[in-house]
């Protein structure tokens, strides 16, 4: 007798709803977070890296996988101690590896960093516009979300940065540099500053840091004398690791037995550490074209000048741009044209990133035709004063 001639069939469709399920309040009505994954020629709206790892690299990612395979009925090292050591060599400062943390992705990262320090009953705050995951991090951790506004160029004074900060009592504080999505980065004189004036924690997301103009100038570097302060960064941006999902944290060995708490057991897989391990292995490879669209970045910010649009100016691998009445318009316009960017950020604004020469191009030619036909907003004009918003994704 087979399964099919024993089993009744099950209805192919569940007739239960998801508005019928009991889900925690503040989640109703919610929408799963996500930038459009559009099957088109030019994807440059999520600011990853153009350049996927080379032939040889993907051959030591390959290797590293396959002996690690032989292993994969036991668990991983759940304390993922050589990836660690090998960040805390990739980032310098005298950093050990007791003082930073991997994991999936630096939203998770995130994320244990609110079950650590937020919560029920705390506060996380932040300065708009800029990453629109932080909300659902705070949601999603049953902690209070507050924030204040930046600056009229998207930066972040110190003396407002602390009012704000001790006026709504926050126990978290998210500073976002190079900020998503304006590129617009906070000097480590102002992080210090705001570290300072606060008994907060302070969590410095450096995500896009290696684009900088200077990417030296980290907040890692204030790590020794404040021991509230975390950097954040990632792989999946300078390293073109986004599908590999790793971030790490950068912070005082406490704060990183803090996180060892909440993390989940075996987090990071051992073919996800393997491949890590070979990307900081092959870390000058793997970030040699980062000048490159650092250049890019630039080359694009002027070209959308000389056509007579606002643009933000930005340290990262990405530009906002604008000001557009109608900036969907703008956005499906592109899209037409088989390029998809990011309609994020303050109203009136799009987001590109920075990709390869021929991406670059279509972008320019795409533009072009539906700048002919689309009503750019002057710095005069009342319409460009709209209220700004959070937005963004990686």
């Amino acid at each position: 007798m087979t399964t099919s001639d024993s089993v009744p069939e099950l209805p192919r469709v569940n007739p239960i709803r998801l508005s019928e399920l009991p889900l925690r309040p503040e989640l109703v009505g919610q929408e799963p977070y996500g930038a459009p994954q559009l099957d088109v020629p030019v994807c440059l709206n999520v600011n990853e890296n153009p350049y996927p790892p080379s032939a040889a690299v993907r051959r030591d990612m390959a290797k590293a996988v396959s002996e690690v395979a032989g292993q994969l009925n036991r668990y991983p090292d759940r304390e993922a101690l050589d990836l660690r050591a090998d960040l805390a060599r990739y980032v310098g400062f005298g950093v050990g590896v007791d003082q930073v943390w991997a994991a999936n992705g630096s939203n998770e990262v995130m994320i244990e960093i609110l079950e650590a320090f937020a919560g029920p009953g705390r506060t996380v705050m932040t300065f708009t516009p800029t990453y629109s995951m932080y909300p659902e991090y705070a949601r999603n951790t049953h902690s209070e979300y507050v924030t204040a506004e930046r600056n009229a160029w998207f930066g972040i004074d110190a003396p407002a940065a602390i009012e704000a900060i001790n006026a709504a009592g926050a126990d978290v504080v998210l500073l976002t540099t190079p900020n998503n999505p304006t590129g617009t980065a906070v000097p480590v004189a102002v992080i210090e500053e705001i570290c300072r004036g606060t008994e907060a924690m302070i969590v410095v997301d450096e995500a896009y840091q290696e684009f900088a103009d200077t990417p030296a100038d980290s907040a890692i570097a204030l790590l020794p004398k404040y021991g509230r302060l975390i950097v954040v960064r990632t792989l999946s941006k300078a390293f073109a690791l986004a599908g590999g999902r790793v971030g790490y944290a950068v912070a005082a060995p406490a704060v990183i037995d803090a996180l060892r708490i909440v993390r989940l057991p075996y987090h990071l897989s051992a073919t996800t550490q393997a491949v890590a391990r070979t990307a900081l292995a092959h870390a000058p490879e793997m970030l040699e074209r980062v000048d490159e669209l650092r250049a890019t970045r630039a080359a694009m910010s002027e070209w959308l000048r000389l056509h007579g649009l606002e643009v933000v100016d930005s340290q990262s691998n990405f530009v906002l741009f604008g000001r557009f009445a109608d900036r969907h318009g703008v956005f499906q316009g592109l899209l037409d044209r088989g390029v998809l960017v990011r309609e994020v950020g303050p109203e009136g604004y799009l987001r590109v990133c920075a990709g390869t020469p021929e991406q670059t191009d279509a972008f320019q030619d795409a533009l072009l035709e539906v700048l002919a036909s689309a009503r750019v907003l002057g710095h005069d004009d009342p319409a460009a004063t709209a209220p700004t918003t959070q937005e963004s994704t990686s």
